[in-house]
């Protein structure tokens, strides 16, 4: 009997040690505010001027940058190109079985969008954030400001 408590207790032990809580990623403020900063920066050396929100995995504001002379509703489609990318998890456009020429359906969960220049932030799989910018003349130009933020800091988001 005592050694079937003991052999008992020696598993209980021994899984318990193996028995760990996953790691998680998040974004951190600094990465955030670096990304936003990328993201203008890289617009003004194309000529535009914009908007730019990153949000955490919960779609909360971490990072906001608007620049001088943007308009009011640059703020609302940032917001709108974040929520889409950190919802879906995927970049915001037009939905990818869309055939050539046809007119982009209205977005299928309010306060989303299917402009482009929301992109996911991802460390591997995991989803950390997501950006939205806005005020280049059209997401075809806003994504990549986005892109390159998140491919310039990709060293710190591992």
């Amino acid at each position: 009997m005592k050694l079937t408590r003991i052999a008992v207790l020696t598993l209980l032990a021994s899984s318990a040690a193996f028995a760990q809580l996953p790691s998680v990623k998040f974004l951190t403020l600094d990465v955030a505010l670096a990304i936003a900063q990328e993201a203008m920066a890289k617009c003004h050396a194309d000529g535009y001027k914009v908007t730019v929100r990153v949000v955490d995995s919960s779609n909360v504001l971490k990072a906001f940058l608007r620049d001088d002379g943007t308009p009011r509703s640059n703020v609302e489609f940032a917001r709108m190109k974040a929520t889409t990318a950190v919802t879906y998890g995927r970049p915001s456009g037009p939905p990818a079985n869309l055939p050539p020429g046809a007119p982009v359906p209205p977005p299928a969960i309010p306060g989303t969008t299917n402009g482009a220049g929301g992109v996911p932030i991802k460390v591997g799989d995991q989803l950390i954030g997501a950006i939205g910018v806005r005020g280049a003349p059209g997401g075809d130009k806003d994504a990549p400001c986005a892109n390159f933020a998140l491919t310039k800091l990709a060293d710190r988001m591992k």
